[in-house]
């Protein structure tokens, strides 16, 4: 029985480490904010959630943001795709090497002229992600479902200079978080801590059922 107990503790700190690291896996599209008619530095960050490594990532632009700018990446090709009009509706980057290997992340950086009504207020970035099996993962669900596009929230732009200047810096400090040394350890702490806790929980109640 008390096997039982130390292998259910263990167990659940097992499944935390697993579900923390696959909500972190998520392709996201940077920044999460951003306001109407500005000409913004978008991010596309890829992680790698399986074995395999990733070898094309296809984005689709939301309605209304106009892309025609991206920035080269070595190891990478890219290719848009067009609306009938002649604009741009979505891009695919394909790996010319090895692609992104398990444990390693990529961005992929592009600017976008974003649309000058504020609309539903969301910017929704359908994202798929294809494997060196040509297993494709489709970031295109809602918002806290198990694949969620991800989404930046657009808001009217002011008329104020002031406004002016935190737009200017916005777009050009703030495209994307930080990926420093430290923020990065940061975040490969957090895992580990929820897991500790969880561990420590189950011990507790083990010790006292022995009491």
């Amino acid at each position: 029985m008390k096997k039982m107990n130390w292998l259910a503790a263990f167990i659940v700190a097992g499944s935390l480490i697993t579900v923390t690291q696959v909500a972190s896996a998520h392709v996201t599209v940077w920044p999460k904010e951003t306001t109407t008619g500005a000409y913004e530095k978008y991010t596309v960050r890829v992680p790698v959630e399986k074995d395999l490594n990733t070898i094309k990532v296809r984005v689709e632009f939301p309605a209304g943001v106009k892309v025609s700018t991206v920035e080269p990446i070595a190891g990478w090709d890219y290719s848009y795709e067009t609306n009938a009009d002649g604009t741009n509706k979505a891009i695919t980057w394909t790996a010319t090497a090895g692609g992104i290997k398990k444990g390693e992340f990529i961005e992929f950086n592009f600017i976008g002229a974003n649309p000058k009504e504020v609309g539903t207020g969301k910017l929704a970035w359908k994202a798929y992600q294809t494997y060196a099996d040509n297993s494709v993962v489709e970031w295109t669900g809602e918002e806290g479902s198990k694949t969620p596009a991800s989404v930046t929230t657009i808001k009217a732009a002011g008329t104020t200079e002031t406004d002016h200047h935190d737009e200017a810096k916005n777009t050009t400090e703030a495209s994307a978080p930080s990926t420093t040394t430290e923020d990065t350890k940061s975040s490969n702490t957090i895992p580990y801590i929820i897991s500790g806790a969880a561990l420590l929980l189950s011990l507790v109640g083990l010790f006292r059922k022995r009491a």
